[in-house]
């Protein structure tokens, strides 16, 4: 596997724990919209401590670009990448992915989750094949949500937000469960990509199946 030093471009605040990191993109470096490769900071001690993270831009960008959450429980990579700053260096080695767009059909994501579907989406925008999709998009609360106005604006009203921890009018409050994407979906043969925190993806997963979904149509993260 080749391993890629890169510098940050461009550091840009999205939420009150989230980051967009902008960096080199290297000569014939590739992807496909929805995967990721592993990623290091360039730094003594950090060169080996490898996370995985989504590509965010379109894929003919003249960068790179992750969207990080930080998750300041630990003193892990997430804490240190945010705490960097515009020409500090990343490792990134060759890309891998398991979440690929094969057709109209619902977003399911929780929180951090949405990372594989901003490209997918954003792409789809671009060319005008959006219909056909919504997103379902859990979150703690309003201040959570990544790229709100972003993805609003391109699915309007396919795009349903629903909060666990916060009561707000704009938004639907609870927890994405078997009765909510039974008033959501009316016809589980179709197609779901899923992704979020491992518990979430096997439960979603479970009542998908149950309510008819076909597993060959089911598109997670695994």
């Amino acid at each position: 596997m080749e391993n890629y030093i890169v510098k940050i471009l461009e550091i840009i605040d999205v939420t009150h724990n989230v980051k967009c990191f902008r960096f080199e993109k290297p000569e014939g470096y590739t992807f496909t919209p929805g995967h990721a490769t592993d990623v290091s900071i360039n730094k003594p001690g950090w060169e080996h401590e490898k996370r995985p993270f989504t590509f965010t831009a379109l894929a003919d960008k003249p960068y790179l670009e992750f969207t990080i959450k930080r998750y300041t429980n630990h003193d892990g990579v997430t804490n240190h990448l945010h705490g960097l700053s515009k020409g500090d260096e990343l490792i990134i080695r060759d890309v891998w992915g398991a979440i690929e767009y094969k057709g109209p059909g619902y977003f399911i994501a929780g929180g951090a989750g949405i990372t594989p579907f901003i490209a997918i989406l954003r792409q789809l925008h671009r060319d005008d094949k959006l219909q056909g999709c919504k997103l379902i998009f859990a979150n703690k609360t309003a201040a959570d949500i990544i790229y709100e106005a972003e993805l609003k604006s391109m699915l309007g009203n396919d795009l349903i937000n629903i909060l666990s921890e916060e009561n707000n009018d704009k938004y639907l409050h609870g927890r994405i469960n078997e009765d909510f994407l039974k008033r959501q979906i009316p016809d589980f043969n179709t197609r779901f990509y899923v992704c979020g925190p491992d518990k979430m993806i096997a439960d979603i997963n479970e009542v998908l199946l149950k309510n008819g979904a076909n597993p060959d149509t089911v598109v997670f993260e695994k």
